[in-house]
């Protein structure tokens, strides 16, 4: 009897372990690249996290946690201290790339392909809020392609949404995979996230970091629409040769280059330039810099038949001069 109670026992407790192992196992690895980010205004100061994500120094963090800064400090995760560089900011995304002088042997979180997200899939999210430590909370994936508007009004598209809760202070810290790989840059400007994650997706992330480094800000083509991320049926995708994702437009800004183009909501796009578009991340790597201004022609889906549409993206901000 004390045998089998003991078997029986053991079938419980393995998939406890293996999530536990898991969780433990992505705080060991990522959690030191982790780091508390103090922001110095002339009125007030902000806290939140960041992370390592290149040797010499490198690291990712939320756009509103360093707004209007005049001095960052960095905590490490042994509690060394030492000052930041900001090199530049993405309001559209919330994110922001700093620079620091860090020890060479610091650990460096990797970003992964976010693109390989499922619903349903387990994420932990890290902040390091107090210095000194990370702070862990795991979840699944609950919705992917999300376009929301944070506080003040901006639209951040890509969104991932999960039900770890986001710390205070976690704000900027990465949204990770089982296997240790950063999907996601976790964002607390959302209004309403109680009791939920959101984060900005690694692959917007990858874009934006490569405008910032080259050019210091992101040029950014617009159409003016919202959209979300859609499996199309397998028959459907192969009929018309495209992948098996597409994007879904639910909104189109007034006067904006969709609209004027005659795109409505409703209308599913597959591709442009008849490159496929597998997501909202995807659209968005697309509409770089050098298709402002330009027109661009779009393969469309509107009540049941294919359209080509030709539409003009505008930059969505204008660079201060």
């Amino acid at each position: 009897m004390p045998d089998a109670l003991s078997s029986e026992q053991q079938s419980f407790d393995d998939p406890l372990d293996a999530y536990s192992s898991a969780v433990v196992h992505v705080a060991e690895v990522v959690g030191p690249s982790v780091v508390r980010v103090e922001s110095r205004r002339s009125t007030s100061g902000g806290t939140g996290s960041g992370f390592i994500i290149a040797h010499d120094g490198l690291l990712l963090t939320n756009a509103h946690v360093v707004a209007g800064a005049s001095d960052l400090t960095l905590t490490l995760g042994d509690g060394e201290t030492t000052s930041a560089d900001l090199i530049g900011e993405d309001i559209d995304t919330d994110l922001a790339l700093l620079r620091a002088d860090i020890p060479r042997n610091m650990a460096v979180a990797q970003l992964g392909n976010s693109s390989d997200l499922r619903r349903g899939q387990l994420v932990i999210a890290i902040g390091n809020p107090l210095g000194f430590d990370a702070t862990v909370t795991a979840g699944v994936v609950s919705a992917l392609g999300r376009s929301l508007r944070g506080q003040e009004g901006r639209l951040i598209e890509d969104v991932i949404q999960t039900d770890a809760a986001l710390n205070p202070g976690n704000s900027g810290g990465p949204l990770v995979t089982s296997r240790g790989e950063v999907i996601g840059v976790n964002t607390a400007i959302i209004g309403g996230a109680q009791g939920l994650c959101f984060a900005v997706s690694s692959n917007t992330a990858q874009f934006v970091l490569g405008e910032l480094v080259v050019h210091g800000r992101v040029r950014r083509a617009h159409l003016g629409i919202v959209a979300q991320t859609i499996d199309l049926p397998r028959r459907l995708s192969l009929a018309v040769g495209v992948g098996s994702r597409a994007i879904r437009i639910s909104e189109v800004e007034s006067h904006g280059p969709a609209a004027e183009a005659g795109l409505v909501p409703g209308d599913i796009v597959l591709s442009l330039e008849g490159v496929s578009i597998a997501g909202t991340d995807e659209l968005i790597r697309m509409l770089g810099g050098e298709r402002v201004g330009r027109r661009t022609s779009l393969r469309v889906i509107r009540n049941g038949r294919i359209d080509r549409v030709d539409v003009i993206p505008i930059e969505r901000h204008k660079p201060k001069r």
